[in-house]
């Protein structure tokens, strides 16, 4: 069985406070099984809660094992880790994969700049753990026991992964953090720099990129979508940010062939009154004349839509 569980849903910072008790204010963490095999995905402030239920339970069985997938290294998807219960455990076996970094740092050099002192009182050489540190580019590879792991660059500010988990014919796929691709020419005939042969050729570029996103994610059981923006939130003074806005997610999937389409990375001030909100109008309903979000869904019959929540799991 292929399954995850949300440990953090939020995106930035954590989120703490009365508006968020629902859906939950932690950042980023996932929990993948495989049966009974443990991948994690992102160290946001969701891990010290997974720590603590591992601790609580696996433990009491086996040491613990685990393969972690960062997908980049912004801190609210690495922040947890110095409080990650299994890393002070000797018998604790743990796998950091993660994108190599464009100025030539590597996972465990960043960890470490994370864990000096000045920030941190317990340096990175003084944990207890077995830990193995692992540099990816765009790659698929078998990871054990039938797990097979795909990996594909996304459209975000610092070098970001998107993850797809393959297991006895079942998916799992994160899409976070991540924007559309856009043209980057001016597309206005009457500007001043305006190049027409240039607006086409960024027009074919960001097509084929946002293209081979689709294709990553095609036919997924589970995507996990960054979803942190409305469309009028995102075109007022978001664009750049590196981050996806409902409206395009829900045309981006429309002949995808996805089962459950999964909002993630809830922006920091987003209520649960709004996700819920939110997460009414994206949800399927079915044929018949609509307007705004609803508009989108007409051919989206089949799936899912879903906003991540804190202590949800879903099986793929």
């Amino acid at each position: 069985m292929l399954s995850v569980r949300f440990w953090g849903v939020r995106g930035s910072i954590p989120a703490p406070g009365p508006s968020t008790v629902m859906f939950g204010g932690n950042t980023a963490c996932l929990e993948i099984r495989a049966d009974e095999r443990l991948v994690i995905v992102d160290l946001g402030t969701g891990v010290h809660l997974l720590g603590n239920y591992l601790m609580a339970h696996d433990f009491k069985k086996a040491p613990i094992d685990a393969d972690i997938f960062v997908t980049h290294t912004h801190w609210d998807h690495i922040i947890g880790f110095p409080l990650f219960s299994p890393v002070f455990i000797p018998s604790s076996t743990l796998r950091m994969w993660g994108p190599i970094s464009t100025t030539g740092e590597t996972l465990e050099s960043i960890l470490k700049t994370q864990m000096d002192h000045n920030f941190w009182p317990i340096r990175l050489s003084e944990l207890s753990a077995h830990i193995e540190y692992k540099q990816l580019r765009e790659t698929t590879f078998d990871l054990g026991d039938g797990l097979v792991v795909k990996t594909k660059y996304l459209n975000h500010p610092a070098l970001c992964l998107g993850y797809r988990f393959e297991y006895k014919g079942k998916s799992i796929v994160t899409v976070y953090d991540h924007e559309p691709f856009m043209n980057l020419f001016p597309t206005d005939v009457n500007a001043s720099d305006y190049d027409e042969a240039a607006a086409e050729e960024g027009e074919r570029v960001a097509k084929e990129a946002n293209e081979k996103i689709a294709a990553f994610f095609k036919n997924a059981d589970v995507l996990i979508h960054d979803g942190q923006y409305t469309e009028a939130e995102y075109h007022n003074g978001k664009h750049g940010w590196g981050h996806s806005f409902y409206e395009y997610v829900l045309a981006s999937i429309r002949d995808a062939g996805i089962k459950k389409l999964v909002f993630f990375h809830h922006d920091t001030d987003r209520s649960d009154e709004e996700l819920i909100r939110l997460e009414k109008e994206c949800q399927i309903k079915g044929d018949g004349p609509s307007t705004g979000l609803l508009s989108k869904l007409n051919r989206l019959k089949r799936t899912a839509v879903i906003m991540a929540k804190e202590g949800m799991t879903i099986t793929a």
